[in-house]
């Protein structure tokens, strides 16, 4: 079994790194400080073949799906969702995935010959779309590379059987990402050759459209990567059982429609990293089994230096693929610059060996990877780990990060909190890009870019200080109402702040300290911290609106004898940390988000012994699958029990939870993480049923956290509602529905925008 001893020591670091010192560096955590400004390597200009990038910077690709009509013809949303980044100071941009593989891969294309994609493979009409877009782009001064990409392949919604009675593809037989049960079948090399010519005829067509260059999609597992990587790709017969071929050949193929000048970027994982995760699971879980001989990082840049030879520019590198989801779409819970040495590994390797592109540049190495702090990006250029910066997410939640970090207002760029709920989440559920923390983001084209003045301000009380309250007090205030926001603790902030104490969450630790920042200086906005605003009260102060922003109400832990034993709630228990006393055994009860972050937290942090019981089959259901993955493999590692099907009997002594435990056959594997739960509305008739059988388990702890989740409480506001405490009175964020972060927000600054 194929491994590297570097891609070893990463993947063993992503889940142990909150044990070491490691605070404001690549590694570790990661502060909006701006100790190295001015930024001189961030900004200086960069030549990709002949074209000159004004600074350093890359918008990641971030799947542009649901941004085009029906036919593919990109859409008012996608063209001013870039031209707020361009306008922002991206040196380069690039678009999400656009597939050439329509009729050939069937899982890009949906019933009725419909796309969730752009498209650049159809009529004219299409093309007008991306000329207008790289028109827009230009004109504020950024530059834009497409992205396209040879399809999905075994990592595409396995729905085009049910709906299409076709297979999905792949390079080889390989099982279906999301229901392994379904095989992918073998392209063909003349499907793969007319793929091959697809992208050389979508390449001459953004040329034509006046884009700067292209680039290609060939990591993560998609279908370039699957056909090009020794993992997935195990054809013995015709010419693309060379792995390296159809890689070369689709670079040929462009160079030959595009002539020496035009820029070719490429996306690559240096490794995909299943064995150094996954270990002898690799030769025990069926759906691995076969992924076992993949590149090593040795051969990738042997491939990475014959595509320069063939006309390659550019790399952006990366690890992982979809059956390890959480490397190659790090969460929050990943260590900054979590990917700078295996950009340093492709870059001393073309240094080292003189690697030039076909008119003479340097190939530069672009670095991707929760690099969205000013300081650590210039660190990293300075220090000569990569040539360029790739920020995805960070651009969603502040597309202005460059003219903010240039202008040296660090302190002003609205952190990235690392969820991917509602930007890789919402890909997943079928939505388009947005942002748990930028409202705006997604929604350009209809929410303007300077708020509406109201045409009558009004005197509006906020109750409560989370994010629904803060964001809609800042954009409320910002449109001339004056705001007064009640918040009954001492700080703001709301279940933010518990989520904010891991040290892997980080993130949310730098938003927080943001979004306060942010409340209390915005002028019109009064905060009364320590006051807890009564129906009576209210009643007397004449407001025009209230709004209620009072956040959930958790589910309490009702069962026999809960009232022998220590209990806590995980968020009083992470806002105190010193209620976990002397307990050594915790049992965690309530596998969600909260239940998780908790485990972890205590299993690595605190050193104890932890176990996570869960009703449901599977933990973490509906989170995201990085979020999920991330932190279901790395509890594992660190020996923490995870219990799932598993309804609470009773509490027995001081010390002691009793279990019903379902052990039937059916019941999912709870450590499984190459394989994601699917959307509630994706049935899988393949998957196993779950049967009645049961057992009692008994369970011994120190200390038991309910996690078991939480609900709105709506109590307060329909109490002001009767008392009529204003002509207008809302109820927004957790006390009207509990949910993300991103729904707290949306919900304050879409109404701050209507009232």
């Amino acid at each position: 079994m194929k491994g590297d001893e570097l891609v070893q020591k990463l993947v063993d670091s992503y889940g142990n790194w909150v044990q070491a010192d490691c605070e404001n560096q690549a590694g570790g955590t990661a502060r909006f400080t701006k100790e190295l400004y001015p930024y001189d390597t961030l900004f200086s200009p960069i030549k990709v073949n002949r074209l000159t990038i004004k600074n350093r910077t890359v918008m990641a690709p971030m799947g542009n799906c649901q941004m085009a009509d029906e036919t593919g013809r990109p859409d008012d949303k996608l063209r001013e969702y870039f031209f707020a980044r361009a306008a922002g100071g991206i040196g380069l941009l690039t678009t999400g995935l656009i597939p050439i593989s329509h009729h050939i891969d069937a899982s890009v294309t949906e019933k009725g010959n419909f796309s969730y994609f752009p498209r650049i493979d159809n009529t004219r009409t299409n093309h007008m779309g991306w000329r207008d877009l790289a028109t827009g782009v230009h004109a504020r001064g950024g530059r834009i590379f497409i992205q396209l990409t040879a399809g999905l392949g075994r990592v595409g919604p396995p729905t085009c059987l049910l709906n299409k009675y076709q297979l999905p593809v792949s390079s080889s037989w390989n099982p279906n990402f999301y229901i392994p049960e379904i095989p992918c079948r073998p392209l063909t090399d003349m499907e793969l050759d007319k793929i091959v010519k697809n992208f050389g005829q979508g390449a001459a067509d953004a040329q034509t459209m006046g884009l700067d260059g292209v680039y290609l999609h060939g990591h993560e597992g998609y279908l370039l990567d699957q056909m090009t990587n020794t993992a997935f790709n195990r054809r013995k017969l015709g010419k693309y059982s060379d792995w390296q071929r159809f890689g070369i050949e689709i670079i040929k193929e462009l160079r030959r429609r595009t002539g020496r000048y035009f820029p070719i970027m490429y996306r690559i994982d240096l490794s995909c990293a299943l064995n150094e995760t996954y270990g002898e699971r690799m030769h025990t879980v069926k759906s691995l089994k076969n992924f076992t001989e993949g590149r090593t990082i040795g051969e990738t840049l042997e491939y990475m230096e014959n595509l320069v030879k063939a006309g390659v520019d550019i790399f952006d590198v990366d690890l992982g693929c979809y059956d390890n989801w959480w490397l190659p779409h790090p969460p929050s819970y990943m260590p900054a610059g979590c990917f700078l040495e295996v950009a340093k590994a492709a870059k001393d390797y073309f240094d080292s060996r003189g690697v030039k592109s076909l008119v003479g540049e340097k190939v530069p190495i672009v670095a991707v990877g929760k690099l969205g702090y000013p300081d650590l990006a210039e660190k990293a250029l300075r220090d000569g780990m990569c040539d360029m910066i790739m920020l995805g997410r960070p651009v969603l939640a502040d597309p202005n990060w460059c003219n903010k970090a240039y202008a040296g207002e660090v302190e002003k760029i609205r952190p990235c909190i690392g969820c991917q709920e509602a930007c890789v989440n919402e890909f997943v559920e079928g939505g388009h890009p947005q942002c748990a923390v930028n409202a705006r983001t997604g929604f350009e084209d209809v929410v303007p870019r300077l708020p509406i003045p109201a045409e009558t301000p009004k005197k509006i009380a906020v109750i409560g200080g989370g994010p629904a309250g803060m964001n809609f007090a800042i954009q409320a205030a910002k449109r001339g109402h004056t705001v007064k926001l009640y918040e009954k603790s001492g700080a703001l902030g709301g279940a933010m702040i518990p989520a904010s104490v891991p040290l892997n969450k980080y993130d949310m630790a730098n938003y927080v300290e943001y979004i306060r920042r942010e409340t209390l200086s915005e002028n019109g906005v009064e905060v009364l911290l320590n006051t807890e605003a009564t129906t009576q009260m209210l009643k007397g102060k004449e407001y025009d609106a209230v709004v209620y922003a009072v956040g959930a109400k958790r589910f309490p832990a009702n069962f026999p004898g809960s009232d022998k034993v220590n209990m806590v709630e995980a968020t009083e228990l992470l806002t105190n940390p010193q209620l976990l006393g002397g307990a050594r055994r915790v049992v965690v009860m309530g596998g969600g988000a909260v239940g998780m972050e908790t485990a972890f937290w205590l299993s690595y942090e605190k050193g104890c012994k932890v176990t996570v019981l869960d009703m449901l089959p599977y933990f973490m259901d509906g989170a995201c699958t990085a979020n999920r993955g991330h932190l279901i493999h790395y509890l594992e590692k660190n020996g923490v029990t995870l219990a799932n099907c598993a309804t609470i009997a009773r509490f027995e002594d001081h010390d002691k939870v009793l279990v019903s435990r379902n052990i039937s056959k059916g019941v999912p594997d709870p450590y499984c993480t190459w394989t994601p739960t699917l959307p509630k509305n994706i049935p899988n008739p393949l998957a196993p049923k779950i049967g009645p059988e049961s057992y009692i388990e008994t369970y011994l702890a120190d200390l038991f956290v309910n996690a078991l989740g939480n609900a709105a409480d709506e109590s307060q506001y329909l109490e002001g509602l009767k008392a009529r405490v204003a002509p207008e009175v809302y109820n927004i964020g957790d006390s009207f529905h509990a949910g993300f972060v991103k729904d707290a927000t949306r919900a304050g600054f879409n109404l701050a925008n209507q009232i």
